[in-house]
């Protein structure tokens, strides 16, 4: 089948339109190249030579690797520019250096990470969450976009923008906090947390209405505002799955503990209703040509948020380590937008490192993990909403651990920048058929 220098297939369904955007056919979701592809973004995240320094030194053992390989940075990028074409993928994932996009024989399309509210977040260090009610908030997300999106606008491989990666909206593998109780700590008189309480006093009319249901010591609305630490009274599991039915039947079963979730819930949805409206509205008003395709959610959130999330974004992007993306990806069909899966991957356990520290699953051979990613991919392929991939990542970690101590098997390549075959052979065999996979899936009819 005839390709575009993007990688598309040049079929003539869509018209190229300069810039990557999303289009629908015949129910199912594609990205669309500048040049009229019907396209998948294939993609591999952090794509650059100076990979994982050691835990607290300044040690790149791929990058040391890599000088004695190949010399020069440049001929590097060229090396590994034609290497993942070869391997049929197109895109250059979060933390890549997006010079290898134009170094290579053929174009990659790139996808960076602007990190909005993160920065914001760092910038207030007593949050896990950025404060999307401080004024400064908004004002932060203008000024960064300008900074970071002007330059872009017309850039032709940019296949869009992420704006954050991983931020927290509810109880997951890092905490069990809800957002609401993270904004009632906040320090007094801070906007998020007078924001969350405002919230309650819309809802209970009296204030032991609330403390039925809160148990607070506090006495009052202006005590509450005061006080320090609030503790939830009851704790709710991490949202999706089996989980959801088990809090549904937890909620029945008291009244005082479906009212809190009732309150969780109201809050979150606000609070992500501002996060992707300011966000996106930010990033369009400086670059109107690119897609915004999500924050990168770590973990499947509350419908809310993800409802709220596709009023406002072109793809929802999500990261998903397990063996098959199918559950979560149908949760993301009510958006009705398309859905690009940011990050995954596989660790073998042949390969001599620990595997100790990293995401998602581990098994014993190279074999195996080629098998997974055939599996996980081809699964993903049949869902019509999908439009890309983005495996986790092109070389090997560091068996020392890198800055935050994982060690793992996550490369396409060693340290030693030696490819694994087995893998890469069914990364190009998936990736040459992706197209013909996923023209083939469709919503079930009634």
């Amino acid at each position: 089948m005839q390709r575009t220098r993007w990688g598309g297939i040049a079929d003539s369904r869509f018209r190229g339109s300069g810039f990557f955007r999303v289009a629908e056919d015949d129910g199912v979701f594609w990205f669309v190249d500048p040049d009229g592809g019907r396209f998948l973004s294939k993609g591999v995240n952090t794509v650059c030579f100076e990979h994982d320094h050691i835990r607290n030194t300044r040690r790149a053992p791929y990058a040391d690797a890599c000088r004695e390989k190949y010399g020069r940075l440049d001929i590097w990028r060229a090396a590994t520019a034609d290497r993942l074409a070869g391997w049929k993928f197109n895109t250059l994932g979060c933390w890549s250096d997006e010079l290898v996009g134009i170094a290579g024989s053929s174009p990659l399309a790139v996808a960076p990470t602007i990190e909005l509210g993160q920065t914001f977040k760092f910038h207030r260090r007593d949050e896990i969450f950025p404060d999307v009610f401080d004024p400064e908030f908004a004002r932060h997300i203008r000024e960064s976009a300008i900074d970071k999106c002007t330059a872009r606008r017309n850039q032709k491989n940019l296949l869009g923008t992420f704006i954050d990666n991983e931020l927290y909206w509810s109880p997951d593998w890092r905490g069990a906090d809800e957002l609401l109780t993270l904004f009632l700590n906040l320090p007094a008189f801070r906007p998020g947390r007078i924001a969350a309480i405002s919230r309650l006093q819309e809802h209970y009319r009296e204030f032991s209405q609330f403390n039925a249901v809160w148990r607070t010591s506090a006495r009052s609305w202006e005590e509450l505002g005061r006080i320090g630490r609030i503790e939830a009274p009851f704790f709710r599991m991490p949202p999706g799955g089996a989980n959801d039915a088990l809090e549904a039947k937890a909620n029945l079963a008291n009244p005082q503990r479906a009212a809190f979730s009732a309150d969780c819930d109201v809050f979150v949805a606000v609070a992500a209703e501002k996060y992707f409206e300011l966000c996106v509205s930010a990033i369009k008003a400086v670059d109107p040509n690119h897609l915004v395709i999500g924050s990168r959610f770590g973990y499947q959130p509350y419908l809310s948020v993800i409802a709220a999330a596709g009023r406002h974004l072109d793809v929802i992007s999500f990261n998903c380590y397990g063996f098959d993306a199918s559950p979560v990806i149908d949760a993301y069909t009510s958006t009705g937008k398309p859905c690009l899966i940011s990050e995954f991957s596989f660790r073998g356990d042949d390969s001599g490192l620990p595997n100790t520290h990293g995401a998602g699953p581990r098994v014993a051979t190279q074999t195996e993990r080629a098998r997974c990613f055939e599996h996980y991919v081809s699964a993903a392929l049949r869902k019509p909403t999908v439009v890309g991939y983005h495996w986790f990542e092109f070389a090997d970690q560091p068996a020392e651990g890198r800055f935050d101590g994982e060690n793992s098997n996550f490369g396409t390549v060693s340290i030693k920048d030696e490819a694994y075959q087995e893998l890469t052979e069914a990364m190009t065999r998936i990736n040459t058929e992706a197209e013909r996979i996923h023209a083939e899936a469709r919503e079930p009819r009634d």
